[in-house]
Order: C-alpha cells, then sequence, then structure tokens
C-alpha cells in the first residue's frame, strides 16, 4: 500500500509531494482509497462535502452522500465482514459506529507521512484484525477527509468542518485559490457535485468514536524513547492575513525619504512575530507572502503575508498576536501605510475527551504516553461533534511538512499494532 500511494503526487526536483485538493495528484489518491477500500469488500462511498468512507457494517449513506461501494450495496451489505457479523449491525443504535483515517492531501512540497501514514495504517489495521479472527460487533469505518492541510484554497480542514458545521456553504463558495479558482468551481471540476455540501450532523451522529494515527510533528517521542503515544491536547491556533499598502513607484529614481514602502513594514513584523513568540514561548510564522506589482524594479504598493501562530493556551496565543498586530500598526503608521488584519481562521484550544483518552490508554497497557501538540487535524475540528483521540507514531527528526518527514518502518508498524489494538478494544468482542 505505501510504494502504490508515495509515488502520487511527487515531485521530481524537490522531492516533495503537492497532492492539493480537487487536482489529479488528489484524484489519483482518492482512487487509490477507493480501490482499497473495494479490495476488501467495503462499502464505499463519499459523503456530501467530498470526504470518502470505507464501511465495514456501517450505516446506509447520509443525505447527500454518493455510494459507490462493491456492486452498488449500500454500506450495510457489505460482503467483507469478519465471521458474518453484519447482519448483528443491522440493528446497531446510532452514535455507535468507530470510525479511523486521517488525510491524503499535502501542503505544497509536504512529507509522506502526514495525512497519508494514518489512512494507510487504518486499512493496515483492519487487515492485521482480520489476521487475529476478530469479530466486529459495531460497525466500522476508514475515512479520509477531503482538503485537510488547506494548502490550495488557504482554510485548513474544509471537509471536516463542512462536516461539523463549522464552515457554511457560503463561507466554503468564497474560497478561491491562487488562481482565482473558487471551491465549487474546482469540486466540480473534479467530479464531485457542490451544491450538496454543508453541515452532515446526522453522518456524525452515527460516530461513537474517531481515533485518529497521524505521523508526530515534533520529537517529543524521539526523546522519550517510545514509538506510539496519545494525544493530550491540541493547541489553540489560527490564521491572520496582513495587508500592508503602499504606494508603488521605480525603485532606481525615487529617494529614500519619499518612499512608502510596504515591504520595510512587513519586514519588521516579521521580526516582531519572532520577538513575541520568543517571549511567550509561543510560536509564529509568517510562511506566505504575496507582493503587487512584483517587479524587481518597482517599490510595492501592496505585501500581503500571512501569520500562522499557536501557543499552549488562549491566552498567551491572544497577547502574542495582538503584541504582532500592534508592532505592524507602528510601523505601518511610522512609514505612511494602511494596514488591514483579517483573521482568516482559527481553532480553539482541543483537550481530548478524557474517557475515549483514557480508555484508549488501557487498551495499550500504558506503554503510549501523553503528549500535547501545537498542529492542528480533523480529529481536532470533530471533537466537537463526537469523540475523538489521536495516537502519533515517533518521528525522529521532528521534521514535518517537508520531504524530510520521515518515521521508520519499525515505528510504522508499532503504530498499526497499537491502532489494532484500540480498534478491537473499542469495535469488536
Amino acid at each position: 500500500m505505501w510504494a502504490e500511494l508515495r509515488r502520487i503526487g511527487r515531485d521530481a526536483d524537490s522531492g516533495g509531494y503537492r497532492r492539493h485538493a480537487w487536482t489529479g495528484a488528489d484524484a489519483d489518491c482518492r482512487n487509490w482509497f477507493q480501490e482499497q477500500a473495494e479490495a476488501r469488500g467495503l462499502a464505499y462511498e463519499t459523503d456530501r462535502n467530498g470526504n470518502q468512507w470505507a464501511w465495514l457494517g456501517g450505516p446506509p449513506p447520509a443525505s447527500g452522500a454518493s455510494a459507490a461501494s462493491t456492486g452498488g450495496a449500500s454500506s450495510t451489505s457489505s460482503s467483507a465482514s469478519t465471521g458474518g457479523t453484519a447482519s448483528a449491525w443491522s440493528d446497531s443504535a446510532a452514535g455507535d459506529a468507530v470510525v479511523t483515517g486521517s488525510h491524503l492531501d499535502s501542503v505544497p512540497d509536504g512529507g509522506a507521512f502526514d495525512g497519508p501514514l494514518g489512512v494507510v495504517s487504518a486499512f493496515a489495521a483492519l487487515d492485521e484484525l482480520r489476521r487475529r479472527g476478530a469479530e466486529f460487533t459495531r460497525p466500522f469505518a476508514i475515512t479520509n477527509f477531503a482538503d485537510e492541510e488547506g494548502a490550495r484554497f488557504g482554510l485548513a480542514c474544509v471537509g471536516s468542518r463542512l462536516a461539523a458545521g463549522q464552515l457554511t456553504r457560503e463561507q466554503a463558495y468564497a474560497l478561491r485559490d491562487a488562481d482565482g479558482v473558487s471551491l465549487p468551481e474546482a469540486m466540480e471540476a473534479a467530479g464531485h457535485d457542490p451544491g450538496t455540501i454543508g453541515a452532515d450532523p446526522e453522518r456524525l451522529a452515527r460516530v461513537g468514536a474517531f481515533v485518529e494515527l497521524h505521523v508526530e510533528q515534533g520529537r517529543a517521542l524521539d526523546v522519550s524513547g517510545h514509538s506510539v503515544g496519545i494525544a493530550s491536547a491540541i493547541w489553540p491556533h489560527g490564521r491572520w492575513r496582513f495587508d500592508f499598502r503602499g504606494e508603488a513607484n521605480h525603485a532606481g529614481t525615487t529617494r529614500l525619504a519619499d518612499r512608502r514602502d510596504p515591504m520595510l513594514t512587513y519586514a519588521e513584523t516579521v521580526l516582531a512575530a519572532r520577538r513575541e513568540a520568543e517571549l511567550a514561548g509561543a510560536l509564529a510564522t509568517f510562511g506566505k507572502v504575496s507582493v503587487e506589482p512584483n517587479g524587481v524594479n518597482a517599490i510595492p504598493s501592496l505585501v500581503r503575508g500571512w501569520l500562522d501562530s499557536r501557543a499552549a493556551d488562549q491566552a498567551t496565543l491572544d497577547t502574542v498576536v495582538s503584541a504582532i498586530e500592534q508592532a505592524a500598526k507602528d510601523r505601518a503608521q511610522r512609514d505612511g501605510l494602511d494596514l488591514a488584519v483579517v483573521r482568516e481562521s482559527f481553532t480553539p484550544v482541543v483537550e481530548f475527551g478524557h474517557t475515549l483518552r483514557d480508555e484508549i490508554g488501557r487498551l495499550l497497557g500504558g506503554r503510549a504516553p501523553l503528549l500535547g501538540t501545537g498542529a492542528g487535524h480533523d480529529a481536532g475540528i470533530l471533537s466537537a461533534a463526537v469523540p475523538t483521540a489521536m495516537l502519533f507514531v515517533r518521528n525522529p527528526t521532528g521534521v514535518s511538512h517537508s520531504p524530510a518527514e520521515y518515521a521508520a518502518e519499525d515505528d510504522c508498524v508499532a503504530g498499526v499494532l497499537a491502532l489494532a489494538d484500540v480498534l478491537e478494544g473499542l469495535a469488536c468482542r
């Protein structure tokens, strides 16, 4: 599975992955997911928001879903249940399905593990449970959430946000990529009806637990010597757009004293972000910038930069972002510029539910430590609607969102076995 997926969307020059939502590479990943589901006799469907599901004894497709299971069967008619238990699920109560998975899209030139490891491990864990002869007593599903990274349209976790009602149809329709293509236009071009997108409470009401496995995006496990960890919480985080507007002019004839150069203000703000984050023990990054008119010999008229900031608690995050905004305002006033700051997305702190988290710890026999993370995930978005938890697999370098992202095969196998143990305890007898 890993070898098949690993070649999709890889850039030959950088060695990184470019699997942006609703592109050709994304379509290839989605086809791979469907093939894996059907090879295991799972009932495949795409929900109203483009998220993919592979059901073993699950509920029939919810409103707005597109069923495409083997033989055109609904999810309740899967022929691949272990021990012939599909009939036991027909009268199952709402809210008892156990779901696992992650995402397959990537950031620009991202690594091979972020997202795909969780999806590959989900299928591998099912294979392991079948090898053990485990008998499922609850509906089970594997999922691939659409557009988790937000690399194309600038908003992370679009598929799960839509499903959870944290992103409205109107807000989703307003999203555009760098070429001006709207999200609905991209979805339609990829063969998905954008008219169906929106909150999906009926589907989420069927989920009793969602467990997402992910490569660790840090070195806590490497330091502790563990292969697998359990997430305790996700830091609050958000994205802010800073628009610095000055005056375009000739780079070779305009005196320095006469310039209204937004690049200078932007540069000072980047330095202020680093300074404020260090003082507060938080994180702040300007990782994306656009310039107009973007000429080598032209003073810019507009510099637009995007701030990503995260902290262990809400008060610290508010303090850092406010300080960065104030530094930008002070410098903009000094440079004679106009400044606008827009919060484009925000996710509050996610403290994973202790009941599910503690049960997973018990199932793993104490061999997985608790650790927090500053990275956002679909599990964090869904936590407001369903019980969620996360497993992390050791990343010896701590590098992520980069071609250098890595996890050793032994640790990946340990992750699969840990996930299988968790799923067996939650969904089998």
